[in-house]
């Protein structure tokens, strides 16, 4: 099963109001829960010996409640460069995360990033990888463009739906 599959998946689920799912296909196990006010959640597990593996649930906690108020004396945390775009930045288009993970902007240490601020993209092209449970999940372009602006850090944390990346689409 492919990310684009799961992707569909989870929108088919939340159309159709489904609150829970699981799927097992030979070594790969799919759980997937929501709730009203939160994003699906997704737990993918592949189990190269053909195990089942033990999934812990995991609590979704909404950013604003994750952030927590500087210690005395200390400055205020500086704007995060994740936080959502700006007004001006309405017209372009924003590929999101689809998954929970570390962001990698390039295939390997050492080599060039798949892509730079002011670099052509076409659709389907790889804007970064996104590593979840020791999986590399190539993240595509879904708009032809140019990279206007990288919203994450290489080797940083983003969350499911988080903005990655905003794209000027051709006209």
């Amino acid at each position: 099963m492919n990310q684009k599959e799961i992707k569909d998946l989870i929108e088919f689920l939340i159309e159709k109001e489904i609150a829970e799912f699981e799927l097992e296909r030979g070594d790969v196990k799919l759980r997937i829960k929501r709730t009203s006010d939160a994003p699906a959640v997704t737990h993918f597990v592949h189990s190269p010996q053909g195990v089942a593996a033990a999934m812990p649930p995991i609590a979704h906690v909404p950013p604003t409640q994750a952030m927590s108020a500087p210690a005395a004396g200390e400055a205020p945390a500086a704007k995060a460069e994740t936080a959502a775009p700006a007004a001006d930045d309405a017209e372009l288009f924003t590929v999101k995360s689809p998954i929970v993970g570390t962001y990698y902007e390039a295939p390997s240490p050492g080599s060039p990033p798949f892509s730079k601020v002011g670099d052509e993209v076409k659709v389907g092209q790889v804007l970064c990888i996104i590593e979840a449970m020791k999986l590399m999940n190539e993240i595509e372009s879904e708009a032809a463009g140019t990279v206007h602006k990288i919203l994450v850090k290489n080797g940083q944390p983003v969350e499911y739906g988080q903005p990655l990346f905003l794209i000027k689409q051709h006209k």
